[in-house]
């Protein structure tokens, strides 16, 4: 068997189902796939969402500093040379990536990311080293579309690029929020004081790219024009603080901690809308999955996974940066039944086009193509 090597920062816990699928993907194409990670660091940390992974190797990780900006390196060992074909993330962060990009020989490289910066705009010098260090790789793994047509666009071969789709459980989400019975959600609308058709879900970290002061203050504006309207916050982080002092100070916010994939089916079968001002990634899929359209901001950093989103069909997308107008929109949708049953349709429908199952495919496609590739054909 050929035998691949990925390399994560870490294992979230929504990363597990891919692996699995993947591993399985790749062993009927007698490939072996071995998941090399570090440990969470810097605003990961908080998120408290690190798992583990049967089979996978932790890896001896340092992180420094240098020139204002935060770094880490894994040893990668033999890992870096025993193997057909090997798969680090695109970060200038992981500075383990440098050595197998930059030197000649050893196996294969292809690169998993997001093609774009997303979240912020880089200077000048980095997006000339990211682009430098991304042509370096003989395949890359784009989360989406868009992502592929950038690194396309910096000069990065077409036939070596594949699109993965990045997804999470949807089929399980999916069933496991299904089976949620009346009783149940019953019991959890008394539970925190539910009304049926005025309930807002927001699952995610709680950070400074997630707007944690705006999805409160939206909250309370939607509550005053709502009677009965509820948020229901699950997640952690470092703004956890800031959603437990509004639920104490008697908003119509809810706490309820970090939430597993049971505990956020059971809160998504209750839930009209899932409430994201700030930064949407993959709460994009868990929206389909749950059939809770996402309501967000147009101006917010969003990841890659944003443009699974449609206005008006799958999701609400407000401009502006006004709490009391995002509130307008959110109770607007929340007052047009029939609208809002048409918008959670969508999403349902959505869930079947992205899918961990079908991410895996698309990978193992990939990691065929950059493990038996000869580099002269490259």
């Amino acid at each position: 068997m050929k035998h691949a090597v990925i390399v994560q920062q870490y294992v979230p816990g929504y990363r597990i189902a891919f692996y699995q699928h993947l591993r399985r993907e790749l062993a009927a194409r007698d490939v072996e796939l071995t998941v090399a990670h570090g440990r969470p660091w810097g605003k990961d940390v908080s998120r408290g969402d690190q798992h583990g992974l049967p089979g996978a190797v932790e890896l001896p990780q340092r992180t420094f500093s240098f020139g204002g900006r935060h770094l880490v390196r894994r040893r990668l060992g033999e890992l870096a040379h025993d193997c057909d074909a090997l798969i680090v993330g695109q970060s200038l962060h992981s500075l383990e990536s440098y050595r197998p990009l930059l030197r000649p020989g050893g196996p294969p490289v292809g690169l998993w990311g997001h093609g774009s910066t997303y979240t912020r705009t880089p200077s000048a010098p980095l997006r000339a080293a990211k682009r430098l260090l991304t042509n370096r790789a003989r395949w890359f793994f784009a989360y989406t579309e868009q992502g592929a047509r950038h690194v396309i666009g910096e000069g990065f071969p077409e036939r070596r690029v594949t699109v993965v789709r990045n997804a999470v459980d949807t089929a399980s989400l999916a069933a496991a929020c299904g089976a949620v019975t009346p009783d149940e959600q019953a019991a959890l609308r008394a539970d925190h004081g539910l009304t049926e058709g005025r309930t807002a879900l927001y699952v995610g970290g709680l950070d400074q790219a997630k707007r944690i002061p705006f999805l409160l203050a939206a909250a309370r504006a939607a509550a005053g024009q709502l009677p009965g309207f509820r948020l229901l916050v699950a997640g952690d982080g470092a703004q956890r603080t800031l959603v437990e002092a509004a639920e104490r100070a008697g908003g119509p916010v809810r706490y309820v901690g970090t939430a597993t994939d049971a505990e956020k089916a059971r809160l998504g079968s209750v839930a009209d809308v899932l409430m994201v001002p700030g930064a949407v990634g993959l709460v994009a899929v868990d929206s389909f999955a749950l059939g809770a359209p996402v309501v967000t901001t147009r101006q917010a950093a969003h990841g890659p996974e944003f443009e699974y989103l449609e206005d008006g069909r799958n999701a609400l997308i407000v401009d502006g940066g006004d709490p009391g107008a995002y509130a307008d929109a959110l109770t607007g949708l929340l007052t047009r039944p029939e609208r809002l049953w048409a918008m959670s349709a969508n999403c349902r429908a959505d869930a079947a086009r992205y899918t961990v199952e079908e991410m895996a495919r698309r990978f193992a496609d990939g990691v065929e193509g950059l493990t038996y590739a000869r580099r002269s054909t490259l």
